[in-house]
């Protein structure tokens, strides 16, 4: 008797845990499918003209020196 109550909570435990990964799994799916991984990085690919601008004027003239301050 004790062998069947055994073996009825651990076959009822597998099954907890398999619906519990399951569960998981399906969670994890939508996730994934929410975020578009296949865009381009956004700053590897600009469109021209809208990349970092140069310094000018007063800001070209007055570079870092390298020392301290």
């Amino acid at each position: 008797m004790e062998t069947l109550i055994a073996l009825a909570a651990v076959v009822l435990l597998i099954a907890l845990g398999m619906s519990l990964i399951h569960r998981l799994n399906a969670q994890h799916e939508a996730r994934i499918a929410a975020h578009h991984f296949s865009d381009p990085f956004p700053a590897i690919v600009r469109p021209p003209g809208h990349g970092p601008h140069p310094p000018t004027g007063r800001a070209a003239r007055s570079r870092a020196t390298g020392t301290w301050p």
